[in-house]
């Protein structure tokens, strides 16, 4: 299994500010990277509380992050005022979001996140939660396949990609994410951005689609400023620009919130080179106004 390298892992502690007693959440822990080293930040005296659906992720991070101040649980961010509550804690210093799938769960073939993966197409990040996507991809018809697609993967071809899924499943049932990813191959012409599997868009949209990730980033990113000390940052991590567009929209327009950043944090070159998956991630922070108006 590849090593899971968290991304902008330098500008996080730089925007973030981790110093000894600040409580900061990790909002998608994942394999730990980041939750690890905020803890080290926050040394003596401070806590991580990091938060994840998966409970797999959970299970593996409590392990990898054990002597460390950070309390791992499984919920979704979308849930943290509840979980702050439950802990007595009332704000926190700063709040982490990293949208992005580990590699983990990517190299995970019994999840079906990614294009080669064998066993069954789930995407769902906690499996006790929703619907598996092959089911969805089993009822729905051509026409809000085709709109979900191009709804939340922004995919050109996402109406004749509907039709092929349809057309394919009555032949014999979508059940794997090879099976997906042969369909929409077949479906889409090659694109000229060679790193970038036709499947790339397709996958995302049902990923979206079976988490409710957009409705979960709109809570928090609703929910989450009154639970931040005044000075406390939110710094959040997006892959794509359905994410990001969110992201820059909810800061500016918070008359809570003050933008610290202008434009958007992107990886260096070396960083994109020793890890590709920080290619596309931009890093937006915000902070919490002493006088909100």
């Amino acid at each position: 299994m590849p090593e899971h390298i968290p991304v902008l892992p330098d500008e996080v502690i730089q925007w973030l500010q981790p110093e000894p007693g600040k409580v900061i959440v990790d909002g998608t822990l994942g394999a730990g990277g980041h939750s690890r080293s905020l803890a080290s930040g926050v040394t003596p005296g401070g806590q991580v509380i990091a938060l994840d659906r998966d409970p797999a992720a959970v299970e593996a991070a409590r392990k990898i992050l054990k002597g460390l101040p950070v309390q791992c649980i499984c919920e979704n961010y979308s849930d943290l005022p509840e979980v702050l509550n439950q802990l007595g804690i009332d704000l926190v210093d700063g709040l982490l979001l990293d949208l992005g799938l580990s590699s983990d769960q990517l190299a995970d073939a019994e999840r079906g996140f990614s294009f080669s993966a064998v066993g069954p197409l789930d995407m769902r990040y906690n499996p006790l939660e929703g619907e598996p996507a092959w089911r969805i991809l089993s009822r729905l018809s051509a026409e809000h396949l085709g709109k979900l697609i191009r709804e939340f993967g922004e995919e050109r071809y996402a109406r004749r990609i509907g039709r092929r899924i349809v057309s394919a499943r009555k032949e014999k049932p979508i059940r794997t994410a090879h099976d997906l990813a042969q369909i929409v191959r077949r479906a889409v012409p090659r694109s000229r951005d060679e790193h970038l599997d036709p499947a790339t868009r397709t996958f995302q949209a049902m990923r979206i689609f079976v988490n409710q990730e957009l409705e979960a980033l709109d809570t928090v990113l609703r929910r989450m400023p009154k639970r931040l000390r005044p000075g406390g940052r939110m710094a959040v991590i997006s892959f794509h620009s359905l994410e990001d567009r969110r992201v820059k929209h909810a800061f500016r327009d918070d008359p809570r919130l003050e933008v610290l950043t202008r434009k958007p944090i992107v990886a260096s070159e070396e960083e994109v080179a020793r890890n590709p998956r920080a290619r596309s991630a931009k890093l937006r922070v915000a902070t919490r106004k002493h006088h909100p108006g």
